[in-house]
């Protein structure tokens, strides 16, 4: 079984995030082609138990205890899988116990359940959810997401509106422009319009900067990406444009090839990364190599970098 709770990874919204994998890989409700967590492999909508909510506590508090006894520190519990976080049935009730060990806990979720009461109920328990919206036009919205055939815009986007009305925690949204898919002056006039009505407190921007689930893939411009900025800023009043690398090292629990597996179940790490981490749990760089040798890590070129990535088959 893959590590439920993993990191922390250093987040640029969420400080030392502490992540938590409630949804075995792959399953979602959209397939992205950009996706960083690689090619969705059950696409679907139905919503289903994945584990038993008291192992997701129990490894969640395991994982927080091996940290505090390095002096790590963690500033949320942050629901962001493989998949869709919403499609797990217990998300409610992971939630409510997860909240007994006294961190702030966020969800980052593809949006597409909103449509759904029970789904924003779930959800409103969380104190910090992060709504993604790549396009607000169908077109658009089809090219970038892929997502499944009985998912419906406009249902979702009311869904949207209806929860960030309902919700009493920190809302903000998400969008990752894909060249020649969502960057259009249209695309970026229509999805500032909605988010007006919808008032994040932050709207967050963002480009391709880890391999994606397709190679073909290609960030827009800068010049693209701050015309789009510029659109939403019109229309939201704070806008960020996520475009760099985290600063912050990932945490380290001393069990190196733990925390590297967990954190590369959810998504690439820079090989920069990867060493310096094993640096600090006292290992040498032969445990990289022995990772590859043993087909759980691969090695991925992408945009001028080297990151390691998930195995997803063996040989």
């Amino acid at each position: 079984m893959h590590p439920i709770a993993f990191g922390p990874v250093p987040s640029r919204r969420l400080g030392q995030s502490l992540g938590i994998n409630n949804i075995p890989p792959k399953v979602c409700s959209f397939a992205c082609p950009y996706c960083q967590a690689g090619r969705t492999e059950q696409l679907g909508t139905n919503r289903r138990e994945f584990y038993l909510p008291a192992l997701i506590h129990e490894e969640v508090s395991a994982r927080i205890e091996a940290l505090r006894e390095e002096a790590e520190r963690v500033d949320h519990l942050t629901f962001a899988p493989d998949g869709e976080p919403t499609l797990d049935v217990n998300l409610g009730r992971e939630i409510d116990l997860l909240g007994d060990l006294g961190v702030p806990i966020a969800v980052i979720t593809n949006s597409s359940l909103l449509w759904r009461h029970d789904v924003r109920q779930e959800l409103a328990r969380a104190n910090w959810v992060s709504l993604k919206l790549d396009a607000a036009s169908e077109l658009a919205w089809h090219r970038v997401d892929r997502p499944h055939r009985q998912l419906d815009l406009g249902a979702i986007l009311q869904g949207m509106l209806a929860f960030g009305h309902e919700f009493k925690g920190t809302l903000v949204t998400e969008t990752m422009l894909v060249g020649g898919a969502n960057d259009s002056p249209d695309d970026a006039d229509e999805l500032g319009r909605f988010l007006a009505r919808l008032a994040p407190r932050t709207a967050y921007v963002s480009i391709p900067i880890r391999p994606p689930a397709e190679a073909a893939i290609k960030a827009p411009s800068e010049a693209v990406v701050t015309s789009y900025v510029e659109t939403l800023m019109r229309h939201v009043p704070e806008v960020v444009c996520l475009m760099a690398y985290e600063r912050e090292p990932f945490g380290c629990t001393g069990d190196a090839e733990r925390d590297i597996l967990g954190v590369v179940a959810v998504h690439p790490m820079r090989e920069q990364s990867v060493l310096e981490l094993l640096a600090r749990a006292g290992e040498k760089p032969d445990l990289l190599a022995s990772l590859l040798a043993r087909h759980l890590l691969v090695r991925v070129e992408h945009a001028g970098e080297t990151f390691y990535a998930r195995a997803l088959r063996r040989p």
